[in-house]
Order: C-alpha cells, then sequence, then structure tokens
C-alpha cells in the first residue's frame, strides 16, 4: 500500500486545491491519504468526491510550542465536527491573523512595506510565513524562498513568531478530545541535540501524544532507521508522510516516500 498520511494544499501554505490534491493522489497510486493543513479543515469542505480506491483520512497540522521552539503535531482520523477542534482551529486561525500583522510589523521596521497586503495577494486562505517569502521575491528582496527564509523568516530570524502559539499539551488535547491520534510531525527537522529530542518525544507522550513520523519526504535510510529506535523506545506509533506543499519540490513527492521499517507499529492499524 502506498500511504502518505502528511500532505498540503492551498488552503494553508500548499499550491493545489484540494481536489487537484486527491487528483494526483490517485494518479501517484495513493491508497491511503490524509490532508493535514496547517490550522485549517478548510480542504475538507472544498473536496467534491473522493475515488472508492483512495481512502481519505480527516487529518490537520497543529501548530504548537515546546520551551520557545515551533513544534507542529498532526492529528489524524479527527471528527470535523467536534466542538473542541472546530474552537481550536477558530483560536488558531486568530493567532494566524495576529501572527502575520506582527511579521509585516516586523519586516516593515526593516524597510519593506505593506507587506501583510503583499502576502494576502498570494494566499488562498491561512497566511503563513510561505506567502511572505512570495511577496519578498515579487518585490525584488531575495531571489527565492530559501534566501527569504535565510534572511527573515526562518527560525531564529525577525518573521520567525512562535510566542502566540498553545504548548504542546493543548495541541495534543484538542486532537483527543476530537477522536484522533496525535503524531510528533518530522522530529529530525527540528534541529535538536538528541538529548533534546528525546525530552520532546517524552514530554510529547506525557502530554497523550500516541504516535510519530518516522518517515518525512524523502530522507536517508539512517535517519529512517534512527527514528524507528525512538519511536519503540518510547512505545509509540509509526506515521509516514510526504509533507507534500507542491509538485517542485522533488524531496517531499506526494506518496514517493519509503515504507515503514518492519519494527514499526502502524498508526493505521488503528483504524483499518
Amino acid at each position: 500500500m502506498i500511504i502518505d498520511l502528511h500532505c498540503h494544499t492551498n488552503m494553508s501554505d500548499g499550491v493545489l486545491t484540494p481536489n487537484e490534491l486527491i487528483d494526483l493522489a490517485i494518479e501517484r497510486g495513493v491508497d491511503m491519504l490524509s490532508i493535514t493543513d496547517h490550522d485549517t479543515l478548510d480542504a475538507y469542505a472544498h473536496t467534491t468526491a473522493v475515488p472508492s480506491g483512495l481512502k481519505l483520512i480527516p487529518g490537520i497540522e497543529l501548530s504548537s510550542r515546546w520551551r520557545k521552539q515551533g513544534i507542529h503535531i498532526v492529528g489524524l482520523n479527527i471528527d470535523l465536527s467536534n466542538e473542541a477542534m472546530v474552537s481550536a482551529v477558530n483560536q488558531q486561525s486568530k493567532v494566524r491573523a495576529q501572527r502575520a500583522q506582527e511579521i509585516s510589523n516586523r519586516l516593515g521596521r526593516l524597510g519593506f512595506d505593506n507587506c501583510l497586503e503583499g502576502a494576502q495577494r498570494f494566499a488562498h486562505n491561512q497566511i503563513g510565513r510561505p506567502h511572505f517569502a512570495e511577496h519578498l521575491i515579487a518585490i525584488g528582496a531575495v531571489k527565492n524562498a530559501n534566501e527569504a527564509f535565510k534572511k527573515y523568516l526562518g527560525a531564529g530570524k525577525v518573521g520567525d513568531i512562535k510566542e502566540h502559539w498553545p504548548d504542546i499539551d493543548t495541541a495534543v488535547q484538542w486532537i483527543r478530545q476530537a477522536g484522533g491520534v496525535a503524531v510528533l510531525a518530522h522530529p529530525s527537522k527540528y534541529k535538536m541535540t538528541r538529548t533534546k529530542l528525546t525530552e520532546l518525544i517524552s514530554d510529547f507522550k506525557d502530554a497523550g501524544g500516541e504516535a510519530m513520523e518516522v518517515v518525512s519526504g524523502l530522507q536517508i535510510p539512517s535517519v529512517t532507521r534512527d527514528l524507528a529506535k525512538l519511536c519503540s523506545q518510547f512505545d509509540l506509533l509509526a506515521s509516514c508522510g510526504s509533507d507534500f506543499h507542491s509538485p517542485d519540490k522533488k524531496w517531499a513527492a506526494l506518496g514517493l516516500i519509503s515504507n515503514l521499517p518492519e519494527t514499526c507499529n502502524p498508526v493505521w492499524d488503528r483504524w483499518s
């Protein structure tokens, strides 16, 4: 089976519409898919017919913080109409709006005017840092998104604002209240020391987290093996996803991800 439980549409910071994403999943032979847009469930209201050959698992990727660092928590197999989740999404939307205004203000102090309006031109729904990157490219401030994040929007830069996000305990509880499984997203991408990463995973599990992504996009086998060991060490279920945003990002190609190691207990066994 081809399983991809982490991808994005243009309802957050992806490029494809929800229906275009589903069409691509069918083209790639994906058997099980979860659309996990950042802090929004709107993609599910914009999907029309899901072919019988594709199992669509309702999902979301919640922004949170842990020890002043931004951490993403994926919620899988959630009840889209759950009151706690609907309230959480509304709260996250307000935080995103406040955050976007603050990013614009900070960029404005560097001499870049009207950045919020500029970012809005590239956003279909939620405004995120990639939309500010698109604006900076459009006005000639940077050559590409990598430069935008390296100079202005990446970790530790002026546009990296995470103070307003809820802590991981809150994000995990929102997911659990919605009947879902909380998954620690792409652990290897947080650039932590080994000690700090194990502390994060420990705190995540203590908060009620039940799974972690062992495979995220095209990653080297040694990383997969290492994450599988951590997954087993903390007795967590294992998930996998491309973290797809755009067809031109080959390292995060929809459906083109390696299988979980045999030592892992797949998260989808919970609902298959």
